[in-house]
């Protein structure tokens, strides 16, 4: 990772088929997109979202409503893009959706474009990187990630008619998690560090969309701080006293750091996700190993409260919208409480 703060979002390193697991447990439009929060009506497409206004809250307030949640996933995880396959076009689409978020609500692209062509798959693909300056002259030259990955896995073998894998816990539920951070903070502009916001291609193919953003920005002597990474959120725990868990929890101070800038406690320890190392299963690992600095995922999955694992049951359906919104809502306070610390408070143990 860097010497920066990345949030990422993608599908565990379950998802990433890099190894094997149990397969009783399952576990990656041109027009301006805007919500409302108090629409009622979910999109199916992105012409559905044309005229829709998202409006700024205030920090103390909600930000985002089950609402807008909804209408993102309906559109991230709808039929229309196929099960977002690295270098289809049902993923084209998605990154055009992206793309449009980001430029609506005054998030800037980190490069040139939005668009960051991958240099090690063999046909054109690409991550989605946005950036927020930090307003402090001296912390803005520390970064925070926020990532997610925004691929699946496309059409896999028919079950019941159906045989597209739309990705909607997996990983629909992180994109929109860090679309609607990237939206609070372009809005909000809170931030004293600068914010990259990564949305990962082929993750699905062995987390290669964040192996190459890591390198590239290893390669520019990025000042990464840290790297947050969402991965499966659609499903609350079962059983927990924590709303997330943290993947590689003993590694670092991180989950004592993000439950300090929270009412309640925000990051756990789940056994599961030691037992089967998910820690270098994901998105966040790429960037641990660049930089070596505290890079990791907030999950929900518990390996019990989800059935649908790279299958095409990963339907929207399937998620907990209440819960999605929640968890964003309180997300806020912890990324706004990491990113504007005096000192870097996130270390490794």
């Amino acid at each position: 990772m860097r010497n920066s703060i990345i949030i990422t979002v993608g599908l565990l390193a379950i998802a990433c088929g890099t190894t094997k697991i149990d397969e009783s447990v399952t576990l990656e439009s041109e027009s301006a997109v805007k919500f409302d929060r108090s629409l009622m009506i979910v999109p199916q497409k992105p012409s559905d979202l044309e005229g829709i206004e998202m409006t700024m809250a205030s920090p103390q307030a909600q930000f985002t409503s089950v609402a807008q949640v909804e209408a993102m996933m309906n559109f991230l995880a709808s039929d229309e893009l196929q099960g977002r396959d690295t270098g289809s076009d049902g993923i084209a689409k998605a990154a055009d959706f992206i793309e449009n978020i980001f430029k609506e609500n005054g998030v800037a692209p980190y490069f040139e474009d939005y668009r960051d062509m991958l240099s090690n798959f063999d046909q054109p693909a690409y991550n989605m990187v946005g950036y927020i300056e930090g307003n402090d002259p001296n912390l803005k030259n520390e970064f925070i990630i926020i990532g997610a990955h925004y691929d699946h896995i496309g059409l896999i073998e028919e079950e019941n008619g159906d045989k597209i894998a739309n990705g909607a816990n997996d990983n629909a539920t992180g994109t929109t998690t860090v679309l609607e951070l990237a939206r609070y903070f372009g809005e909000a502009k809170t931030n004293k560090r600068s914010l990259i916001f990564a949305l990962f291609s082929a993750e699905e193919k062995g987390l290669l969309g964040s192996k190459h953003l890591a390198q590239k920005l290893k390669n520019e002597n990025l000042n990464l701080y840290a790297m947050l990474n969402f991965e499966m959120v659609g499903v609350p725990l079962q059983d927990k006293d924590h709303l997330t868990y943290l993947t590689g929890y003993e590694e670092s101070n991180l989950a004592e750091i993000a439950n300090s800038y929270s009412s309640e406690t925000f990051a756990g320890f789940l056994p599961k996700a030691k037992e089967f190392n998910l820690f270098k299963r994901s998105d966040n690992y790429p960037f641990h190993e660049a930089f070596g600095v505290p890079s990791q995922t907030f999950c929900t999955f518990d390996f019990t409260n989800f059935n649908h694992y790279h299958k095409v049951g990963d339907e929207v359906s399937e998620m907990n919208f209440e819960h999605m919104a929640s968890l964003i809502n309180k997300s806020i306070p912890v990324i706004e409480g990491i990113t504007n610390a005096a000192t870097k408070e996130i270390k490794y143990n």
